[in-house]
């Protein structure tokens, strides 16, 4: 029978490897996640990390999550913890998120210096990162203060609490890294502003068939503003006179931090070779918190436009081909009523002539005739 330390310990492992996504962005906030277990096939190496309460023990968050004035600081906890079957050294440390130019959140790599969130945070030894080994099955709970610099501009700031793993090969080592998300918000004027910053689009169909194909979409999202914001997306394609040529189109914008910038591409389908065409997106940002005032704030909506032409070849084809026959028509009707024209003429010509030629025929005769 489990005496109550180990059964407490078989809890927190049980509650680590559980949570079999535990997001390197705060799943809540930020929709990317990272494994909160890492382990390779034969599960040698397994990396676990999870927020504690002040029991120490595993609780309900996904991310953690502080608002502060400049100056303040908060003090926390995180577990850590040894899935695998080996003694594993483990190096626990904070460092600052960013979005890949794809919209992934990530994280600066293990050797990049962060110079914003990740600069923030010290552990109970003071310092920006701890070393330590743990067993399998072995759990560790750890301290830490983050500090709100004095001079912390208003707005997100947003990183990960990381514990890596580095596995020596004979050739390449491994880093395996799990994350926990950190989202802080410094007070003062929070400035919510997200714009599409450039688009374009181009249409692919087959040539033959004018009334089918799609349109390809490729927009820039860049947030201007000092809080995170994820987005709703209307896309469309009109055509000549404002007519839809094609049903408008939802999709979503993943959270995009204070200064970042991302590109998404996006496929409508059913669109026609109309000649012109005005493909369009429509942003409506919205604040991914469950702080009703941060809900609250007034997000602008942005749209922009951009232009592309799909020609109708096959159609451009027949019609030339319509074309050439009518002009064929109209030339051999032309060249009909020229031959008939002159036909015409000729029959005329030739009847004239034979009526002069019988008159003086009959001259001739009624000349011999009266002659003495």
């Amino acid at each position: 029978m489990l005496n109550p330390p180990a059964r407490k310990r078989t809890r927190v492992l049980r509650s680590l490897g559980a949570i079999a996504l535990v997001l390197a962005a705060g799943a809540g906030m930020l929709g990317s996640a990272l494994p909160a277990t890492a382990a390779d096939d034969d599960n040698t190496v397994g990396v676990a990390t999870r927020p504690a309460g002040a029991d120490g023990l595993p609780d309900s968050r996904t991310r953690f999550s502080y608002t502060g004035d400049p100056g303040q600081s908060v003090t926390d906890q995180v577990l850590v913890g040894n899935t695998g079957s080996e003694r594993q050294e483990f190096t626990v440390y904070a460092t600052d998120g960013f979005n890949a130019a794809d919209g992934a959140f990530s994280l600066l790599e293990t050797a990049e210096t962060p110079t914003s969130i990740g600069t923030w945070v010290t552990f109970a030894d003071g310092g920006d990162r701890v070393t330590f080994s743990l067993e399998p099955d072995e759990v560790r709970l750890l301290t830490f203060t983050l500090a709100f610099p004095a001079d912390a501009t208003p707005g997100d700031h947003i990183g990960g609490l990381v514990a890596s793993v580095v596995e020596q090969g004979t050739q390449v080592s491994l880093d395996r890294r799990v994350a926990t998300s950190i989202y802080a918000r410094v007070s003062g004027e929070l400035q919510p502003s997200v714009t599409v910053t450039s688009m374009d689009a181009a249409h692919h169909g087959d040539w033959w068939n004018p009334f089918a194909g799609s349109v390809t979409v490729r927009y820039s999202v860049t947030n201007a503003g000092n809080v995170a914001l994820a987005a709703n997306l209307t896309l469309g394609v009109r055509t000549w006179f404002g007519i839809a040529a094609a049903s408008d189109q939802g999709a979503t914008v993943p959270v995009l931090l204070p200064g970042n910038s991302a590109t998404y591409e996006y496929e409508v389908e059913g669109v026609g070779q109309w000649l012109y065409l005005n493909p369009y997106v429509r942003l409506n940002p919205f604040v991914d918190s469950s702080d009703a005032e941060a809900q609250l704030l007034p997000v602008a909506l942005t749209h922009r436009d951009t232009v592309t032409w799909a020609v109708p070849w096959s159609l451009l084809i027949l019609l030339a081909l319509v074309a050439l026959a009518l002009l064929f028509v109209r030339w051999r009707r032309r060249q009909d009523a020229a031959r008939a024209q002159a036909w015409m003429e000729y029959t005329e010509q030739e009847a004239t002539r034979k009526a002069e030629a019988q008159r003086d025929a009959d001259l001739v005769d009624a000349g011999k005739a009266n002659a003495p």
